[in-house]
């Protein structure tokens, strides 16, 4: 006989993969903040030595 129910083990990876897609948009935002900030930093050298 079938189990009656929800799939536990549905609710678990659906939430698992939630926090790892947090995990992984949370890295690929401070990289891209990095970036910028050294963008900024390079433009503002640049800007003095002129």
């Amino acid at each position: 006989m079938a189990k009656q129910g929800k799939n536990k083990n549905a609710k678990n990876k659906a939430k698992h993969s939630k926090l790892l897609n947090q995990k992984i948009n949370k890295k690929k935002a401070e990289k891209e903040a990095n970036k910028k900030r050294l963008k900024e930093i390079i433009k503002k050298a640049q800007e003095q030595d002129k």
